[in-house]
């Protein structure tokens, strides 16, 4: 009896350890679920994200109008880049350099080309999901252990959503008639409701935890220099095919909008969605999209003085592994597939920290009622025995 007693104690406390690990998920799912959101969150807090038509019959300006309009509003900066969000209530992200040497992004209307703010460096978006993917810890030398200890939680849940299948029996029965009893007391209502939970989740849990697992490996591939990509060294444009001129200004380019035509002409159906242009002499004009297959980009290296494609980076031209790794961040936050998308997996974010949130509180209640059961149980005995050891002996 005093073995098992010991063992029941043990467990206990095994159980008790236990509930950090719980807070830990827990916050993981909220901070995951807020950070699928939050340019959403920025866009209904900061009105110079938002891309506000002047009339209904405003169209989106091209990108070489873009930068006509940025140069008559402010001809002391250079636009680097120009960045088109998914979703166009959002807008452009334009990133340019000033005479200090500063390189802020700026917010510019895709209607008007007018610079309506300045982005922070580090903004509510980039804080969620700092807090999400690594809590905050920086990277000094590789991945942080931040980046480890989160994406390490990939496998218990994967594993839990495994076993929690073996265990529920006949778990399709949950979506055909589904059962959640308010009337019973808390502890049936969270027991019903994460079974339900974790039921209708069950494609979502297994998207998490694939590719946090894959993120996972993706910092132990880094951190030991091991390398999947086929992409090869980046193009850059011959010492010869730059032509001289008496100034920068004089050196014949091609207009950007040409350049957005020939990618589009060589890559059909390529939604731009990124411009950079080149930083210096032999430097290209990278243009990016996405096409049929929205989780991917395709990108083309374009000469910016004879309008010559020099690159071009497909879906085919990616390894089956390449294909795979790269589908596994969009698929982890939902941004694919514009509001709609980012708004599923918000919902299914909602339910899993619930369900971690259900698991959390039953888990509680029954490891302290079993450690209040164990204490009152050896209280008698504790007591039993010191009557035993005050009886006087009988010298008869």
């Amino acid at each position: 009896m005093a073995k098992k007693s010991q063992a029941r104690t043990w467990f206990l406390v095994h159980s008790w350890l236990a509930l950090p690990v719980w807070f830990f998920l827990l916050i993981i799912c909220v901070t995951g679920t807020l950070a699928t959101v939050s340019q959403e969150i920025i866009w209904l807090a900061n009105p110079d994200v938002r891309a506000n038509k002047p009339s209904d019959e405003a169209q989106r300006l091209t990108h070489g109008q873009i930068i006509e309009a940025i140069d008559q509003s402010a001809p002391e900066v250079m636009v680097r880049s120009i960045r088109r969000p998914d979703e166009g209530h959002f807008a452009l992200n334009v990133q340019v350099t000033y005479p200090d040497g500063s390189s802020p992004t700026l917010y510019v209307n895709p209607y008007t080309g007018a610079i309506q703010g300045v982005s922070p460096q580090f903004d509510f978006r980039q804080f969620t999901r700092a807090l999400h993917g690594w809590w905050l810890v920086p990277f000094t030398n590789g991945f942080s252990w931040g980046w480890y200890l989160v994406s390490f939680m990939g496998l218990p849940m994967l594993v839990s959503l495994v076993t929690g299948l073996v265990v529920y029996k006949r778990f399709w029965k949950g979506f055909l008639k589904p059962k959640l009893r308010f009337n019973q007391g808390s502890r049936i209502f969270w027991g019903d409701f994460h079974r339900l939970s974790g039921i209708w989740s069950i494609w979502f849990i297994a998207v998490i935890s694939v590719t946090g697992t894959w993120f996972l490996v993706q910092a132990v591939l880094f951190d030991n220099q091991i390398s999947i990509s086929t992409e090869g060294v980046p193009p850059v444009i011959a010492r010869d095919v730059v032509p001289l001129a008496a100034s920068a200004d004089a050196v014949p380019r091609i207009g950007l909008d040409q350049a957005v035509a020939i990618a589009s002409e060589r890559i059909p159906g390529l939604d731009v969605s990124s411009v950079a242009l080149p930083s210096y002499a032999y430097g290209h004009i990278s243009i990016s999209g996405r096409g049929n297959y929205p989780l991917m980009f395709q990108s083309v290296e374009i000469n910016p003085y004879n309008g010559e494609v020099d690159a071009v980076r497909l879906l085919s031209d990616r390894s089956g592994l390449e294909f795979v790794t790269e589908s596994m961040r969009p698929l982890h936050t939902g941004d694919f597939g514009g509001l709609w998308v980012k708004l599923i997996w918000f919902v299914f974010g909602l339910i899993l920290s619930m369900m971690v949130l259900s698991g959390l509180l039953i888990w509680s209640k029954r490891t302290a009622k079993a450690t209040s059961a164990l204490i009152h149980k050896r209280k008698p005995a504790r007591t039993t025995a010191s009557r035993l050891e005050q009886t006087p002996v009988n010298p008869s």
